[in-house]
């Protein structure tokens, strides 16, 4: 007991003070003390928290009087505000957007520092320079957008890599013979709503531009069909022209084309197969001067004939035979504002079985009065596919189950095409 009482004693004083050590730290909680002023509490590194020193990423140029995005960083927005020149474009910007603005003219100094340009939108501002190869150094350029200005020369010399072109609304009446030549990667050119007429467009204008697939040139001054068109197109805008006739097999070389518009021309007498293509699903020859119907291609779906001088449809005509096997795609089928007298022969129905849509409307008289036939709609339900030949369409007047045939234009669904 000797050695032990000392031991134990040590313990026993070893044990109090740990406990005076708890007590004290748990009344320094407790206690309510007043604070100090003096007291500055440690200071933790955190990353990325401001600490009088800003954190900053690295930020890429930007024009003053533009917008970068920091989630699009080659992109810069300048459009809409009221800029009269182009501003000084960063090297690193690949879409550039200065639409809506009072820009006059694009000079040699205005891109100069521009090298990796894919997109340039100067559409709606008052251009009426471009300087001579301006845009031609943008080998990475693949779309350029220059509608609604007042350009009166087409821009010259262009990259090769373009792909879209958008020149539509402008004043252009001067093409030089070697304008397109290089453009043998574009897909898509509008030239709609400017000065065009036939001695602009030779044979081999659109010649090299072997993926061209949208053309349009609608709004100009044309009085014949463009010529050498290639056949890659698929989209075909000849609107508000003055087009009177198309030259025979005209269309034998574009038999991809896929949409034709031809509204508001002169077109009076055409042959009989002159849209016989094969891919054709719309076709807008409205507001000519046409007296007959034309044959109609297997795979076309919308035909818009409204605003002519038709008197009666000749269904034969139009579908001089039935297969079964291979049924006529035509769905929707427009002839108001023309001089019938009465709705087109039950046949329709058998030739067309797919049709759900004729629009009548309003059709002149010889005295140019507006009359109306008992039919001015005639609308099946889509879920009505099936017809029998001959048997149902005994009485047209008459309406059979699955279909309607609607008295007033206003309850007729005219879907999503312009009409």
């Amino acid at each position: 007991m000797g050695l032990l009482s000392p031991v134990y004693v040590l313990f026993l004083l070893f044990g109090v003070k740990v406990y005076c050590q708890y007590e004290t730290y748990r009344w320094d909680e407790d206690y309510d003390q007043e604070p100090n002023e003096d007291y500055e509490p440690e200071f933790q590194l955190h990353q990325n928290i401001e600490y009088g020193v800003p954190f900053h990423q690295p930020v890429l140029g930007c024009a003053r009087e533009c917008f970068c995005p920091i989630n699009f960083p080659s992109s810069m927005y300048c459009d809409n505000r009221k800029l009269k020149t182009v501003p000084n474009i960063p090297m690193h910007i690949q879409q550039v957007y200065l639409q809506f603005n009072e820009i006059e003219a694009v000079t040699a100094n205005s891109l100069i520092n521009a090298t990796h340009l894919k997109e340039i939108n100067l559409s709606h501002n008052k251009i009426q320079k471009i300087d001579y190869g301006v845009f031609a150094k943008f080998s990475n350029l693949l779309q350029l957008h220059l509608e609604h200005n007042n350009l009166e020369e087409f821009p010259f010399p262009l990259p090769k890599s373009l792909e879209r072109l958008l020149l539509g609304y402008n004043k252009i009446s001067t093409l030089p013979p070697i304008a397109m030549d290089g453009l043998v990667n574009l897909t898509m050119l509008d030239l709609c709503h400017n000065h065009f007429d036939d001695s602009m467009l030779k044979e081999k204008t659109f010649a090299k531009m072997e993926k061209l697939m949208q053309l349009n040139l609608c709004n100009n001054r044309l009085e014949s069909m463009p010529p050498g068109l290639p056949s890659s197109l698929m989209y075909l805008s000849l609107e508000n022209n003055s087009i009177s006739s198309i030259p025979d097999n005209y269309f034998d070389n574009l038999p991809k084309l896929h949409v034709l518009r031809m509204s508001h021309n002169k077109l009076q007498d055409i042959l009989y197969d002159t849209f016989n293509l094969s891919n054709l699903i719309e076709l807008n020859v409205g507001h000519n001067k046409l007296k007959q119907a034309f044959y109609i291609p297997r795979n076309l779906e919308h035909l818009y004939l409204e605003n002519n001088e038709i008197e009666k449809i000749n269904v034969t005509m139009m579908c001089p035979s039935i297969d079964p096997l291979y049924d006529h795609h035509l769905t929707y089928l427009r002839v108001d504002q023309n001089r019938l007298k009465e709705p087109i022969n039950s046949y329709i129905f058998s030739c067309f079985p797919h049709i759900h849509s004729i629009y009548y409307g309003e059709q002149r008289s010889i005295d140019g009065q507006m009359i109306e036939l008992k039919t001015q709609v005639f609308r099946r339900f889509q879920d009505d596919d099936d017809y029998d030949d001959g048997d149902n369409y005994e009485d047209h007047d008459n309406t059979h189950e699955g279909q309607e045939q609607v008295g007033t234009e206003e309850h007729f669904d005219l879907h999503y095409y312009d009409i």
